[in-house]
């Protein structure tokens, strides 16, 4: 319904940076199962990547390239490949939490050029960036400042304690986030872990108070709208209401859009109906405010 009252020009363009499947974590599903999104996806353990590409869908492409500043790095694989890193895992950290001691074992090292984002020609556009490379996050962003420019939405994991060695800390990746037009929005997942040597229940999975890592979406800087496109308004619009449910935030970009008159007259209170109608049942929503400034710009 939304994507019918917004018009968008193409499919969006989706990056998956680390795309080891090792959950169901697929935040741009409903984009690709509704036909509105592209996604191409970087992977460079071979044998996962492989099956990726066994795997892929209509609207699906897999790559086998490191993202990263371009250097030739030495990859770190682990006995649960989702630990896998450019960095070496910390033995302190590890030993701190038990459940990742073993996991975190390195089993092999290999030598591998590192591509930037920026230079590789299959990407042309990016709407939509998921980040997971564990601790090389910064990297990949730093790689990226031309081809994000355009993008409205990026998911990332975040640590709160190093578990690598040299990971840059969460004050580094919001700041840099920020520093390209990127707030944060809202917590996907937020992990803790027990402090060794306790452990309960006989499972050194079991957490308590500690917090550990976060999946967390920022979005382009919507309160200035007026750094934004209509064309980047319609895919922050699309991307929230299909991936995250945040209609609020999708209705205020079609709100935006409809004071600009780049979408018809009436498209917000069609959305907000809708939204009453299938999203909000049992909730007050009063008519929206006649406001020609919303867009300003």
């Amino acid at each position: 319904m939304l994507s019918d009252l917004l018009g968008l020009a193409r499919p969006l363009e989706i990056l998956d940076i680390g795309a080891n499947p090792i959950d169901a974590d697929r935040p741009y599903a409903p984009l690709l199962e509704a036909g509105l999104g592209r996604l191409t996806g970087f992977e460079p353990q071979a044998d996962i990547c492989a099956q990726l590409q066994r795997d892929a869908g209509s609207h699906e492409r897999y790559l086998p390239y490191a993202i990263g500043d371009g250097s030739v790095r030495t990859f770190r694989q682990t006995h649960f490949s989702g630990l896998s890193s450019f960095l070496r895992p910390d033995p302190r950290a590890l030993d701190t939490f038990e459940t990742f001691r073993d996991n975190a074992r390195v089993v092999a090292e290999i030598e591998m050029p590192t591509v930037r984002l920026d230079d590789l020609p299959e990407i042309e556009h990016v709407d939509f960036l998921k980040i997971d490379v564990q601790g090389a996050e910064l990297a990949v962003l730093e790689s990226a400042a031309i081809k994000l420019a355009g993008a409205v939405a990026i998911q990332t994991e975040l640590s709160f304690v190093s578990l690598y060695e040299g990971q840059p800390g969460l004050g580094e990746l919001d700041t840099c986030l920020r520093r390209m037009g990127f707030i944060p929005h809202c917590f996907i997942a937020i992990k803790n872990c027990i402090v060794s040597p306790l452990v309960l229940n006989n499972d050194a999975r079991y957490a308590l108070r500690q917090l550990l890592e976060a999946d967390i979406v920022y979005v382009r800087d919507f309160i200035r709208p007026e750094t934004l496109t209509d064309n980047q308004l319609r895919a922050l619009a699309v991307v929230m209401d299909y991936c995250y449910q945040s209609v609020d935030l999708s209705l205020r970009c079609v709100y935006v859009l409809e004071s600009r008159g780049a979408v018809a007259k009436g498209a917000s209170e069609a959305y907000l109906e809708h939204l009453n109608r299938h999203v909000l049942p049992g909730f007050t929503t009063p008519p929206l405010p006649i406001d020609d400034s919303a867009g300003d710009g």
